[in-house]
């Protein structure tokens, strides 16, 4: 029986999606039961649990034998940082006497010690938190989601793509459905296989690539759209945004462009970032 956190996100559809074809018994964990009555049946068993509440959500584990992890994102209107690090916090303190065997954790390229970095200050905690359960822990470093370019169709049919990021900046890139192939796979794996792995897509892309794919996708045309470094955080406050979570979110985008983790050996997905944005028209 695997527990599974996040399991109507993008990476975790692709992790229930290939758990379902393998037959194992899986708990989706989701937070509405509306998201509930959408994934069950076969041999997938939806429970409503709010993950804040770390007593109930031992109670969750406990009835499994392994668990992949994902911390949710919170409301960016809102301090992210504090936010995802009491969700993470709960989660860690629910795995104590949880009685699990092993645990996937999904993180994220660049993961690192500090403090209000987003992502990657608060995914490097939750793998520390994890790590700290007792419980054989393997990680699964996911690069930059493909899905994060979904919302810049509409502007490239404008003829143009806004990003933080240079049209020459090489960014390992991943479809959130690799990265769920990757966490089944590491599930069923003995509990030996533990520590950090890395994931991303078949080659390495750079914004160039992205302005080429959308570029044949709307027959004409795109450009890269660099927005300034000193500009950054307003433009997250532009999207609505709260201070701090524009704040945070600035200080994680300006540690990628300080240079991007490039690991020598990951594991590559078949999902091809021209496939992807093919796919969103």
């Amino acid at each position: 029986m695997y527990v599974v956190l996040g399991a109507t996100g993008n990476v975790g559809s692709g992790l229930l999606g290939a758990l379902r074809a393998s037959g194992e018994s899986v708990i989706a964990v989701v937070h509405s039961a509306e998201k509930a009555r959408a994934i069950s049946g076969g041999n997938v068993e939806a429970v409503v649990q709010d993950v804040s509440d770390a007593a109930g959500l031992r109670a969750v584990f406990r009835r499994g034998r392994r668990a992949f992890l994902l911390n949710p994102p919170a409301d960016p209107e809102t301090d992210t940082n504090r936010e995802e690090l009491k969700t993470a916090r709960s989660i860690g303190a629910a795995l104590e006497n949880s009685g699990l065997e092993k645990l996937v954790v999904q993180s994220t390229y660049g993961a690192r010690q500090g403090d209000g970095i987003g992502d990657l200050s608060v995914l490097y905690e939750f793998e520390r938190l994890a790590e700290a359960s007792g419980i054989a822990t393997a990680i699964n470093r996911g690069a930059y989601y493909y899905t994060n370019l979904d919302m810049l169709l509409e502007p490239a049919r404008q003829g143009s793509i806004p990003t933080a990021f240079p049209e020459d900046l090489t960014l390992p890139m991943v479809s959130p459905a690799d990265l769920g192939k990757a966490a089944a796979a590491r599930l069923a794996s003995p509990v030996s296989d533990s520590g950090i792995h890395y994931v991303e897509g078949p080659e390495r892309y750079d914004f160039a690539d992205v302005a080429a794919a959308f570029s044949s996708l709307v027959a004409k045309p795109v450009r890269v759209a660099t927005t300034p470094r000193s500009d950054l955080e307003e433009s997250f406050r532009a999207l609505g945004f709260s201070p701090a979570a524009a704040r945070s979110y600035a200080r994680m985008t300006e540690a990628t462009l300080d240079g991007p983790e490039l690991p020598p050996a990951p594991h590559r997905g078949t999902i091809r970032l021209e496939d992807h944005i093919a796919a969103l028209g």
